[in-house]
């Protein structure tokens, strides 16, 4: 009778369930967007063309630079979660700096908040990656 061989998969994937996968990519999207939405007060100053271009440009900044961060955290989880939650540290510390207490308490449960909670699932993706 002949033995049966336990085959090994090479280069088998971990198993992450697709809420897990895409929770924190499609949250870093919308959170993106909502940034963005931010720039459009630019357009009721009255300001030549060229100072608008600048002018999105310097609101779009942040959300520039986490269209970046999503796009190698894509692959690279850890990436996302270290950059998300660092920006959301920066925001607080930014409006604690400019603003009354209890003005950036406000803003920053709105933006950082959320911030936090996407670096959170991104880690969480990675470790459940790692196993």
């Amino acid at each position: 009778m002949p033995k049966k061989r336990k085959t090994i998969q090479k280069n088998k994937k971990p198993k992450i369930s697709k809420f897990l996968y895409w929770a924190p990519r499609i949250l870093s999207i919308l959170f993106i967007l909502f940034l963005s939405l931010f720039s459009l007060d630019i357009f009721g100053n009255n300001y030549t063309f060229w100072e608008t271009v600048v002018g999105l440009f310097m609101h779009n900044l942040p959300s520039l630079v986490l269209l970046i961060v999503l796009l190698i955290s894509w692959k690279h989880e850890l990436v996302g979660g270290v950059a998300f939650i660092l920006a959301g540290l920066l925001y607080i510390v930014s409006t604690f700096m400019r603003v009354p207490w209890y003005l950036a308490l406000s803003w920053s449960l709105i933006i950082a908040g959320p911030a936090f909670l996407i670096g959170i699932l991104w880690i969480i993706n990675w470790i459940k990656k790692k196993r």
